[in-house]
């Protein structure tokens, strides 16, 4: 996701808006607009979208799924600029096989659907693989998340309340429960990020998930749940929570997630995990309270079921922000940050530049 939160979220580029999205009636979930195959096409409700899934193009085809967030565009061109760095680069690198799809899931509203469509229009234009582009509505997802993860927004989000509008920054928590389930397995990233190597390579680590792992994640690279789980560690001075790799657990960055759909749907440990007594009972026994998302919860839940995530390499998600370096940590700092082998996704967070090539 790379719609900006503000300067509260340090570890990624999705930062908490304080605006609350209108609630107002969607026109569509999701529509479908179709590039690289000749023609567009629209479908304009999740009823169709359930009914004809969005198939790949030709018998046979395998489907690859990719999500990211593109919001307030308009007012953001910094963001354009992100987005579009990012797609170049993944465009420069992809390949795919013969009978392979890759499906970009925008998820948009408002002026920031025509700014991406727009975007992608132009820079699919040379891909090298097949294509397909669909679009969500973030109001209309927003109106399904909410009941899903009202409970825990309100110990994972930046002030003291609980936004109607939050709810977004928590899709990859319960994309099990929205997306069709003809889709079994999707990527989501932020949009501060460089490729240097081929997307498809990603999809294999969905291969390398140990049973019972729904989800696959990179640790965070700086000392930020060191910091955010000071009470628990002082009450617990032996715990590896919040020590740096290869023994510590520092937590995770959410830039680059990927969600086995099918085995979260099937997990029975996840879904109660959702459940707002079980996300009471973990905040209150870990005194957590963060800001940052989808990657809090996933941290925290981490903390307590590191069976239920796949370890990512650092390569994956190359993490750049060095904030916390400058901010009362630069004594361990690089015990978390140092990421050894040749990078393969390059993540700006908190503005960082990012290498040129």
């Amino acid at each position: 996701m790379a719609a900006l939160r503000g300067s509260a979220r340090r570890g990624c580029l999705r930062c908490p808006q304080p605006a609350a999205l209108a609630a107002a009636a969607a026109v569509a979930v999701c529509a479908f607009y179709y590039l690289g195959g000749g023609g567009e096409t629209f479908s304009s409700a999740t009823r169709r979208l359930r009914a004809t899934p969005p198939a790949p193009a030709g018998p046979g085809a395998r489907g690859l799924h990719l999500l990211f967030m593109f919001t307030k565009a308009e007012r953001n061109p910094a963001l354009r600029d992100k987005a579009q760095a990012a797609l170049r680069s993944l465009l420069r690198h992809g390949r795919l096989g013969a009978a392979e799809v890759l499906h970009l899931h925008l998820v948009t509203e408002g002026a920031s659907r025509d700014i991406g469509l727009g975007l992608l229009r132009d820079l699919l234009r040379g891909a090298a693989f097949r294509h397909q582009v669909i679009v969500h509505d973030v109001n209309e997802l927003t109106e399904k998340l909410f009941p899903i993860v009202e409970a825990m927004q309100k110990h994972f989000s930046a002030g003291s309340g609980t936004y109607y509008s939050d709810s977004i920054f928590f899709l990859s928590v319960a994309m099990h429960r929205i997306m069709p389930k003809e889709i079994t397995r999707i990527i989501q990233v932020d949009l501060d990020l460089k490729y240097k190597t081929n997307i498809r390579d990603l999809f294999d680590e969905f291969d390398n998930f140990p049973e019972g792992a729904v989800i696959g994640i990179a640790r965070e690279m700086q000392p930020v749940y060191r910091h955010t789980f000071w009470q628990y560690r002082r009450e617990n001075p032996q715990t590896k929570v919040g020590e740096p790799p290869p023994d510590g657990l520092p937590g995770f960055n959410s830039g680059v997630l990927l969600l086995n759909l099918e085995a979260m749907r099937q997990s029975k440990l996840y879904n109660q995990l959702l459940e707002p007594t079980m996300v009471q009972k973990l905040t209150e026994k870990y005194h957590f309270k963060g800001h940052l998302g989808d990657q809090d919860f996933f941290t925290m839940v981490g903390m307590e079921h590191p069976e239920l995530f796949h370890v990512l390499d650092c390569t994956w998600n190359r993490q750049l922000c060095t904030w916390w370096r400058d901010h009362g940590y630069s004594d361990v700092f690089d015990q978390y940050f140092q990421c050894e082998g040749e990078v393969r996704i390059y993540h700006g967070n908190c503005n960082t530049p990012i290498p040129e090539d």
